[in-house]
């Protein structure tokens, strides 16, 4: 599939800002199934200072510096990506058998092993466990687990934009069973940390519109999030548990960290400005 992805970000301001630094996660990655074609970000106003680069799990990111008034940001990032179909692994190793390898350790798996443990947006708590443990039986595939895990949480929550806000931690997440998908992937990564199974959060976008005769994706006009997990000898597999579906060409990859404060779209720091508006629109279209 060949998409075109606009993002396009608005912020109004109460007052005039002074000076503003923001980072920008808006290019998406070029993977072996993920082709950029083409990409450009425009700002209003032009800012005094750009820098490219990428961070530190290899994110293309863009640095922006305003040094002039004003009392609105506009930024919008269009892009034209290719994404192939991925196979589906088959076989794999029992569950135990990718935690014990992974406590064991080695110079070869220092990647997956980062991706182990707590950060900011997911707290490893003992109900998570308890919540993943009926997925991974003594002996089962990790992908099934995986899989199972995916289903259940599509099963168990609810989605409901006013159910959430970007700092509502997963303990409550547990306890409402509602929520967006950013809290839906932080919450299996964190079951899976809780098991000793690395996991990434994915930031990225899923298509507008489906195929004909296909039901539309929760999580479209705005970027969405689901989770990579690391199956062992197969390597990582993307996972959707908003939509309970294994992540194919309808979603196109962003960025990844180990949580959504890795790869947030767009952040920064202000001087000036008071109150804030926002306003994020995403449309992603098949060409």
């Amino acid at each position: 599939m060949k998409y075109n992805v606009l993002h396009e970000t608005v912020y109004g301001y109460e007052s005039p800002v002074v000076l503003s630094q923001q980072l920008l996660h808006l290019t998406p990655r070029v993977l072996d199934f993920q082709t950029l074609v083409q990409h450009r970000i425009s700002i209003d106003p032009a800012p005094a200072e750009t820098h490219t680069r990428d961070d530190y799990f290899g994110n293309p990111v863009t640095q922006i510096l305003l040094a002039a008034l004003h009392g609105k940001l506009s930024v919008s990032a269009e892009s034209q990506v290719d994404v192939a179909p991925r196979a589906m692994p088959a076989g794999g190793d029992a569950w135990e058998d990718v935690r014990d390898g992974l406590r064991r350790g080695g110079g070869t798996l220092l990647e997956p092993i980062q991706f182990m443990f707590e950060s900011p947006h997911v707290e490893l708590l003992r109900d998570l466990a308890a919540y993943a443990e009926p997925s991974f039986p003594h002996g089962r595939n990790v992908l099934e687990a995986a899989l199972d895990l995916t289903r259940r949480i599509h099963a168990d929550f609810t989605f409901d934009p006013k159910a959430t806000s970007v700092s509502t931690p997963l303990r409550e997440v547990l306890a409402k069973r509602r929520g967006v998908c950013q809290d839906f992937a932080h919450f299996m990564t964190g079951c899976l940390r809780m098991l000793g199974i690395p996991a990434r959060y994915m930031s990225g976008y899923i298509r507008t519109t489906p195929p004909p005769g296909q039901p539309r994706l929760v999580g479209a006009d705005a970027s969405h999030a689901w989770v990579s997990v690391y199956c062992g000898a197969v390597g990582w597999v993307d996972l959707d548990p908003t939509n309970n579906v294994v992540v194919g060409e309808g979603h196109v990859t962003l960025a990844w960290g180990r949580d959504f404060s890795d790869v947030t779209p767009m952040r920064g720091v202000i001087l000036g400005g008071g109150e804030q508006d926002l306003e994020v629109r995403v449309t992603v279209t098949p060409l």
